[in-house]
């Protein structure tokens, strides 16, 4: 049995989630990524290009989790990250 194609749905059927990732050095140098959707996703590293990746983990990981324990997370067909400055590919 093949798996329903929701591309073919109609889009007030598709939900879409966007995550909107903020970056800032602290002051001791090390760079803070926040995922603004999700509280409590905001992993430290060495480089700006680093604590976005890990983000994009750990907000990956968050819903994860809502879905594993029973939360409630919106059906979700696609996840796009972005900074202010351009969009980051979920690779």
């Amino acid at each position: 049995m093949c798996p329903r194609n929701l591309s073919r749905l109609p889009d007030r059927k598709r939900t879409r989630m966007h995550c909107t990732i903020e970056v800032e050095r602290e002051e001791d140098g090390r760079w803070l990524a926040e995922v603004m959707e999700l509280p409590g996703v905001m992993p430290y590293s060495p480089s700006a290009e680093m604590a976005a990746t890990k983000a994009k983990a750990f907000a990956l990981r968050a819903i994860a989790d809502r879905l594993e324990y029973g939360n409630p997370v919106p059906g979700i067909e696609q996840i796009t990250f972005s900074t202010s400055n351009e969009p980051l590919a979920l690779r």
